[in-house]
């Protein structure tokens, strides 16, 4: 406890920095917080745990049973799962639009296992086969934090929608299959999926996922192999296309930026038979749709063209069995002038940093979500090397966005009156 009692003050010196103006959260409490999450595993589809977790230390914070509900996202996931997105409603104590603060609860496999410990001001995990899993639970702890603190504080607040996402990892499940109707109409939404506090992410990239099966003609590979057409043979001439052809890795077209990757390749049992059937997974990005499907459609070109002139000794080509190309997540890209970016730029030099702006490669619930029309802005917490084992939590950073969210959950000035509270906590049944 020395170390984390010595990261905490270290902390406490960089958040209470001249120019801050909004109340600070605990950092020994958040840190805590988060020391105590971690290891509780958390798998796509099995964030059941993870939930409980969530749910425990908000009710134990005295918030109303009725205000914490799961939706049925889990029911319309691909994945199935043991349950849906987390949300959490309070009313507020003073005027104001409702704002929404979100972080997905999964973790990647890698992080199964871990054992978080505090060394050097980072939190990284104790077991070296692991990875620590702060993706996304530094998120999870922000929001978390933000209504602790509020309910332990009393602090003033506009009406607030917590929500934890499912499945982020898996495909955006959660936020794409969120039921809008229970999260209260928010008008500024906020995710925490992320490293630097000060780093605001308007935008992010689209992307396809791709799943191809190449169909070739079985044969003996040492009798006659020249009667077989093999499915591996019309896979690695596509593939060495597309990497020749410059549509494969980062892809760079004139004024037109994407990247494509296929990342999986199954296919054959024995050596001794040419190989009649190869399945692919793949995926093609870019912030231009139109661009995204021109990726696609280089990649169904380069199979086709494959399959037809890979050919055994008969004259029998190899097909494309299957090319499947779904959208996955479509891009976005919020103005500078939009009310949630405005808001986080407010909320970052609140506690004391200066913002900055920047756009994503990678997918993140806030695509989903402002596709279906909440425009939604990510923040960081602290998380680095993100899905390695070398993963590790800057204490600092994660304790600077955690103070970011509790700026975004409320509004400055003194504490609202107690009987207030009170008041407002009884008419939604706290017991």
């Amino acid at each position: 406890m020395a170390a984390t009692k010595q990261a905490a003050g270290k902390r406490r010196r960089v958040n209470t920095q001249a120019g801050s103006t909004s109340p600070g959260i605990d950092p020994n409490r958040a840190l805590d917080l988060i020391l105590e999450m971690l290891p509780i595993p958390g798998l796509s589809g099995h964030e059941g745990a993870a939930a409980e977790f969530v749910t425990k230390k908000l009710r134990d914070a005295g918030v109303p049973a009725g205000a914490i509900r799961h939706d049925d996202a889990n029911r319309r996931s691909p994945l199935g799962g043991e349950v849906g997105n987390l949300i959490c409603t309070l009313p507020g104590t003073v005027r104001g639009p409702r704002r929404l603060l979100v972080a997905h609860l999964d973790t990647v496999p890698l992080c199964a296992g871990t054992r978080p410990v505090v060394k050097d001001g980072f939190v990284v995990s104790g077991n070296p086969a692991t990875g620590l899993g702060a993706d996304n639970r530094s998120g999870c702890c922000a929001t978390l934090s933000a209504v602790l603190e509020i309910m332990r504080r009393r602090l003033p607040h506009p009406p607030l929608t917590l929500l934890w996402c499912v499945q982020e990892e898996v495909g955006l499940y959660g936020a794409r299959f969120a039921k809008l109707g229970a999260l209260g109409n928010p008008k500024l939404c906020f995710n925490w999926d992320g490293n630097e506090p000060y780093k605001i992410t308007t935008g992010a990239t689209g992307a396809y996922r791709i799943r191809i099966e190449v169909e070739g003609v079985a044969s003996h590979a040492g009798v006659a192999p020249e009667m077989g057409t093999s499915a591996i043979a019309i896979a690695a001439l596509a593939i060495t296309n597309l990497a020749c052809d410059g549509w494969h890795g980062l892809v760079e077209k004139g004024a037109s930026h994407g990247t494509s990757n296929i990342g999986v390749i199954s296919g054959g049992e024995a050596t001794n038979v040419v190989t009649p059937l190869v399945t692919l997974r793949a995926e093609a990005r870019s912030h231009d749709p139109k661009f995204r499907k021109k990726i696609v459609d280089a990649f169904r070109d380069a199979f086709d063209d494959a399959a037809k002139r890979v050919q055994n000794r008969a004259g029998v080509s190899g097909r494309i069995k299957r090319f499947d190309a779904e959208l996955h997540y479509e891009s976005f890209h919020l103005a500078e002038s939009e009310p949630s970016v405005v808001e986080a730029q407010r909320a970052i030099r609140a506690v004391g940093m200066e913002p900055k702006l920047k756009i994503s490669n990678g997918g993140l619930d806030a695509n989903w979500l402002s596709a279906r029309g909440l425009p939604t802005v990510t923040l960081g917490a602290g998380q680095q090397n993100v899905h390695t084992v070398n993963e590790r939590l800057d204490i600092d950073a994660f304790t600077s966005g955690c103070n970011v969210a509790l700026a975004l959950a409320t509004r400055t000035g003194h504490d609202v009156p107690g009987p207030l509270v009170d008041r407002l906590a009884d008419r939604n049944g706290r017991s």
